[in-house]
């Protein structure tokens, strides 16, 4: 029998400090591009990461567990972190912070769409696919609504918005590797560890490829790399699993959508990025689109309990 709760004050706190944390990544990142690339930063918390979830799954005796061929998948989506961090790291040398968040959220759109097609339990209704719609409704304005001016800066913002979107997509694909293999029957501490020690490995290899094994210690960017390590990639994941051991997961989950906003609106607090309207409407859309694709069981299960109350009434 399922002992997990239904959410509460509790939850919808550590939710918010969950979202904020993960809204305010892609902020850090951009703001300390110049001291150390983005690719080499998101390797260098991988890999402080890793150690963390390791010492952690030491301490409570937690044993990696290979049976089943785990290691295959766990390599897969391994691959797939280190791809959807490169593109993202990749993307804010040439986006805004806010953009990247927007763009890179929709992976639950993609792995939406996959598990429809791969599992038949996972089939879409007519809500989710107006959803699916919806947001890329959205991705489509915010792509066009650029501001005007030097081509070659407008050019940049698009590879960048386009880079953010296929790390959106490796998100999207390692949820489908997840739910659809062994993973789903492990710790998700060591899938978390195989994601992180893969992306460590990774990109420090395509930051020493791709010239950007350059850091600049000053304070701003050493703060931004103990917050990436610390809190995001170890702290937040933590109470992220927590959450989900704990609580209904539907109901956890619907909550993600304020990541998108935190990241917007502290892009354009702490960073001064430009919001375009035509942009803040698009990725509206998209928010709007998610909470319909994966907060739909949520949303059934508020209405149905409801229901009978009303029917006697």
């Amino acid at each position: 029998m399922s002992t997990r709760k239904t959410l509460d004050a509790q939850a919808s706190g550590l939710m918010v400090l969950f979202c904020l944390c993960l809204g305010m990544q892609q902020v850090a990142l951009k703001a300390t591009g110049g001291d150390i690339a983005p690719v080499l930063q998101i390797a260098l918390r991988s890999g402080a990461g890793a150690l963390l979830v390791g010492l952690v799954m030491w301490w409570q005796r937690e044993r990696l567990s290979f049976a089943d061929g785990n290691w295959r998948p766990g390599l897969l989506v391994g691959l797939l972190f280190a791809a959807e961090y490169f593109f993202l790291g990749e993307a804010l040398r040439f986006t805004s912070a806010s953009h990247a968040v927007i763009f890179l959220y929709t992976s639950p759109i993609f792995s939406a769409l996959i598990l429809h097609f791969r599992v038949s339990a996972e089939r879409m209704g007519a809500v989710q696919w107006s959803g699916i719609l919806l947001a890329f409704a959205g991705i489509a304005l915010a792509f066009l609504a650029q501001e005007s001016g030097d081509e070659d800066v407008v050019s940049d913002v698009l590879l960048g918005d386009v880079l953010a979107l296929l790390g959106g997509l490796c998100w999207g694909i390692t949820t489908v590797v997840i739910r659809s293999s062994s993973l789903s029957e492990i710790s998700p501490r060591q899938t978390l560890l195989y994601q992180l020690v893969a992306g460590f490995v990774l990109l420090l290899i395509g930051a020493a490829v791709s010239n950007q094994l350059a850091f600049n210690p000053t304070p701003l960017a050493l703060a931004s790399l103990g917050f990436q390590s610390v809190i995001v990639s170890f702290g937040a994941f933590m109470i992220w699993f927590w959450l989900l051991r704990h609580y209904v997961a539907s109901q956890v989950g619907v909550l993600s959508f304020m990541t998108p906003l935190f990241g917007v609106a502290l892009g354009g607090w702490l960073l001064d990025e430009p919001i375009t309207p035509g942009f803040l409407f698009g990725s509206l859309l998209v928010i709007a689109g998610l909470l319909l694709v994966s907060g739909q069981g949520w949303f059934r299960q508020r209405f149905l309990a409801r229901r009978p109350a009303v029917d006697e009434a």
